[in-house]
């Protein structure tokens, strides 16, 4: 069952300009700016006051919404579509470095001879040349391409291991750049998430609920 949540992020300033896109098909997790995925924060109206633009200028309740006229959204080329699947609303707590778990997977997209191989490689927890003779056993990964899907494994893990280290500098030099006024906002910021309520032709979807938003903004401060 699929059940509609809506989240709502107390906040005096967006929280992010930034969406993620990652998926096991693609190899890189990225980072991109919403206007790119022609998303952004606008003021919510209600729909009885959309024609008065004083109200648009006064509005503190923002919605992210996406931009893209409806008849573009119609014949987008399928590599877009693909990216608007698989995009999340990106977030990063400056003043939370101990609470944020690096990855030490990396996505293997391995160009094999009969079709492409698909999986997740953990540096930390799998064995390069086990995890190798595993795929050949399963025949995955024929023997004759074992020592190149090695290198390209290593390639993957230098590539990843590198943007854990450029992203952690990146994060201590935010910290240092902080504003008084930025970080009194971090330290104040409040995620809510709702549900539907129970009513007479709804179902009680208490059973269900979770504190869980995406694997960038973490948990919810409180589910209602």
């Amino acid at each position: 069952m699929n059940v509609p949540a809506i989240v709502a992020i107390v906040s005096p300033f967006p929280p992010s300009d930034k969406m993620g896109i990652n998926s096991v098909q693609r190899e890189t997790e990225e980072i991109v700016p919403m206007k790119q995925m022609k998303m952004d924060w606008v003021p919510y109206i209600p729909m009885e006051n959309r024609d008065t633009e004083v109200l648009r200028l006064k509005s503190q309740v923002y919605i992210l919404s996406c931009t893209q006229r409806r008849a573009a959204l119609r014949h987008l080329k399928i590599e877009r579509l693909k990216k608007f699947e698989y995009c999340l609303p990106y977030f990063y707590h400056p003043l939370k470095e101990d609470e944020f778990d690096q990855s030490t997977e990396v996505q293997i997209v391995f160009p094999a001879e009969d079709k492409p191989v698909l999986c997740e490689f953990d540096w930390e927890l799998d064995e390069l040349e086990e995890f190798t003779d595993n795929l050949i056993k399963d025949e995955v990964l024929s023997e004759g391409q074992k020592d190149e899907f090695k290198e390209f494994v290593k390639s993957k893990v230098r590539e990843s291991k590198k943007a854990n280290r450029e992203a952690r500098e990146a994060r201590k030099r935010a910290r240092e750049e902080l504003s008084t006024e930025a970080r009194a906002a971090f330290e104040n910021m409040k995620f809510y998430k709702f549900y539907p309520k129970k009513t007479d032709d709804s179902p009680d979807v208490s059973a269900v609920k979770s504190p869980f938003i995406n694997r960038y903004y973490g948990k919810a401060h409180e589910v209602l």
